[in-house]
């Protein structure tokens, strides 16, 4: 089969008029290159044009695109989990913010793993040495070695296993293995009063979950291959734990040393003079502003120096905070240790991701995502 058509070949299979044609190829739908008999004329990739009539044989229904364009490469799919519409965060139909008031993480888990009122007992953990981040990603991979994989295995098996792995994972972040609800396991490790602990449990329902981000992605292509929940958690924790996505708060505390050292205009101005991002301001999903980080700031005051920077970034930039700089700001509120936000972050998007494993797997559909070769010519 040939690799490239010609012009007329690719309009003839579309049924396409000229000017489609050059439009899919500027956004990138269709590649082009030069033919090498008759450089005045141009070749188009065959693949490419296998894929567009596939889409056109199955119609235009948006739901039948959003299900089926993974295969062809396209981060896309459809989930019942968590939507972000009218500029608010939705898990299962329920407003997060509202959430936010009252439920504990425990109860946005039942909800997000549609598993009704299930009770679930705590266990005796092993905890690794180290940090917690390093007990965090040693607790998770042990049982990634061990468990077995979701294949094969009863609902009422998966969420019991859901619920040791979230287990885990906090004993793992608290330094102990405890019972009770999760954010006074962790407000205890850290030395937090009731105050604190309530800001903790408000921090956790609002990281949840955030429909197909980065680490979730991680997460459904490994559940996809029916791997055990602990190892979709272990490849959501990894893709977490890069700056651009969870760990965002060392570089939001770089911000506010810039400011303080240079002064905060002076150190806004010349980031923006470089191109440099602001860290912790600005989300392209929320233009409005972030909903979790209104929620979260509304329950405790700013530090001097936070609210100083917000102020400044707002009125330069525009940008309003994300929850990046609020979950930072809450760090500095409480004295929680400097790894304290992604463990936080963590722990919350692991009832997340588990959810996305659960409706992945009950798919039944590998993802397998295809390469556009950009390489040398083969043969």
């Amino acid at each position: 089969m040939n690799d490239w058509l010609t012009a007329q070949e690719v309009m003839t299979r579309l049924r396409l008029k000229p000017q489609t044609l050059y439009a899919y190829v500027s956004r990138g739908r269709i590649e082009a290159k030069a033919d090498p008999e008759e450089p005045r004329r141009s070749l188009y990739r065959a693949a490419d044009v296998s894929r567009l009539e596939h889409r056109k044989a199955r119609g235009r229904r948006n739901a039948a695109i959003a299900e089926d364009t993974i295969a062809w490469g396209e981060p896309v799919l459809a989930s019942s989990i968590t939507t972000i519409a009218h500029g608010r965060l939705w898990y299962r139909g329920r407003d997060a913010e509202a959430l936010a008031q009252t439920a504990r993480l425990e109860d946005v888990a039942r909800l997000l793993w549609a598993c009704g009122d299930a009770r679930f007992p705590t266990q005796c953990n092993a905890i690794a040495p180290g940090s917690g981040n390093q007990r965090m990603f040693a607790a998770i991979a042990a049982r990634a070695a061990t468990d077995p994989v979701i294949g094969g295995r009863s609902s009422r098996s998966l969420y019991f296993e859901a619920a040791a792995v979230l287990d885990a994972l906090v004993d793992a972040v608290a330094g102990s293995s405890g019972n009770g609800p999760i954010h006074e396991r962790l407000a205890a490790a850290w030395a937090c009063d009731a105050t604190g602990a309530d800001l903790i449990r408000r921090s956790l329902v609002l990281l949840a979950d955030h429909e197909l981000n980065a680490s979730t992605f991680a997460v459904r292509v490994t559940a996809s291959t029916h791997a055990s929940l602990a190892a979709c958690a272990l490849a959501g924790l990894s893709a977490l734990s890069g700056p651009l996505h969870g760990g965002m708060a060392p570089r939001v505390r770089a911000l506010l040393g810039e400011c303080r050292r240079d002064g905060i205009e002076p150190a806004i101005r010349a980031r923006l003079r470089l191109g440099m991002p602001i860290p912790g301001f600005g989300h392209p999903i929320y233009p409005e502003g972030d909903p979790r980080a209104r929620a979260l700031m509304a329950a405790f005051a700013l530090p001097a120096d936070y609210e100083e920077v917000r102020l400044a970034i707002e009125a330069i930039t525009g940008a309003l905070p994300n929850i990046d700089f609020a979950l930072t700001a809450l760090a500095s509120v409480l004295a929680l240790p400097e790894d304290a936000p992604f463990q936080i972050f963590a722990t919350a998007r692991c009832t997340g991701w588990i959810a996305h494993a659960l409706e992945q797997f009950q798919t039944g559909r590998l993802i397998r995502p295809r390469a556009r070769y950009v390489g040398p010519e083969p043969g």
